[in-house]
């Protein structure tokens, strides 16, 4: 009868949790899946070269992808949806990353798999040495071995308690037990290759991506009034001005010049060094010289623009590439004062990847 009942109980402990809310069964998975998400994502950091930096690091990578890619809706959703973009770059690097055969992820889940297996076992044997040399129940058993695990696993084992435990007096058959089953709990495959896909995205409470974008995206996300460039201050509502080592061509946003179809390729940062102006607004009437951008307005005064004639190459090559892309998203044209240079032309993806890493 007292090996039937420990079988029942083990059973309890293990299996039939996973039918029961607050049961011991899904909080060990839980609480593998919770360690590993942290680990992973540290992880990432370290070997992945797009996550080992800050987010300027992280924008770099990203435009290097969107070159390689060559999509012009992504890039479209980088530019005016950035963080948006940002978020599902992150996501589809962490999938890829759970997806690889990838020895240094497997070591990281075999040592926390095994760190959570030895608390179960050792709570289990603790238990069951106490309650035999106090000649205690099955209850006493169950108090002891839910308290070592409490702060481990955050279990509850009001469930486990029952008419089915009362004659149990084999303790250590039960230790046993539950060396046997908890294998079955965390349901992962044998074969050490296929562990790390096996760890289900849906699964974690806060999943590896959502640790990494809470890491890489709290912080500014003002764009630039004229090029939509990504103030880089690593503060969300810092104090100061926004401001950015490289801005973009200012077509790239749809400026084009006042009663013509033609979309401007001047950069920002050659346009305040300038002695010329701009409408700050579609419907302004009143013209506002570049040198003193600032006071066109809100959106305008807090952005502080060197006047210098650095352009990244990435962008020249950008607006030559997705040319014809742009001018039918802002129905406008790249001619008369906003022809596109020919030396922009003379640029290659290569190059455009190239400057990536010289400058930024």
């Amino acid at each position: 009868m007292s090996s039937v009942n420990v079988v029942v109980l083990g059973d309890n402990i293990t299996n039939n949790a996973i039918l029961q809310k607050l049961k011991l069964g899904e909080s060990i998975k839980q609480s593998v899946y919770s360690w590993a998400a942290n680990e992973l994502a540290e992880q990432m950091r370290s070997d992945l070269p797009a996550f080992n930096g800050n987010r300027s690091n992280l924008e770099k990578h990203i435009l290097k992808s969107l070159a390689e890619e060559e999509d012009f809706e992504r890039f479209k959703t980088y530019i005016f949806n950035p963080r948006d973009h940002f978020e599902v770059f992150i996501t589809d690097v962490v999938k890829n990353y759970m997806k690889k055969d990838n020895p240094r992820a497997l070591a990281v889940i075999k040592k926390i798999i095994a760190h959570k297996k030895q608390c179960v076992i050792s709570a289990a044997e603790t238990a069951s040495k106490m309650v035999t040399k106090k000649k205690g129940d099955a209850n006493m058993w169950l108090e002891k071995f839910s308290t070592s695990l409490k702060d481990e696993l955050e279990c509850n084992t009001d469930h486990l308690s029952g008419n089915n435990c009362e004659d149990i007096t084999d303790f250590q058959l039960l230790t046993e037990v539950v060396k046997k089953e908890i294998d079955l709990v965390l349901d992962l495959p044998n074969n050490d290759s296929k562990i790390v896909s096996a760890f289900k995205m849906e699964h974690f409470r806060k999943r590896p991506d959502e640790i990494l974008i809470e890491h890489f995206c709290q912080c500014c996300w003002v764009q630039c009034p004229f090029c939509k460039a990504i103030c880089t201050n690593t503060l969300e509502g810092h104090p100061g001005d926004h401001s950015i080592p490289f801005h973009r061509s200012i077509g790239i946003n749809g400026w084009f010049y006042r009663r013509t179809e033609n979309l401007s390729t001047d950069f920002c940062t050659t346009c305040v060094a300038s002695d010329r102006s701009f409408y700050p607004y579609s419907d302004s009437e009143q013209s506002v010289p570049w040198k003193e951008y600032r006071t066109a307005g809100p959106k305008y005064a807090n952005w502080s623009i060197t006047p210098d004639f650095s352009e990244l190459p990435y962008w020249k090559w950008f607006v030559c590439r997705f040319q014809k892309d742009l001018e039918k998203h802002y129905h406008k044209k790249y001619q008369g004062s906003g022809e596109i240079p020919d030396e922009w032309r003379k640029y290659t993806k290569k190059d455009a990847i190239k400057s990536l890493y010289k400058y930024i």
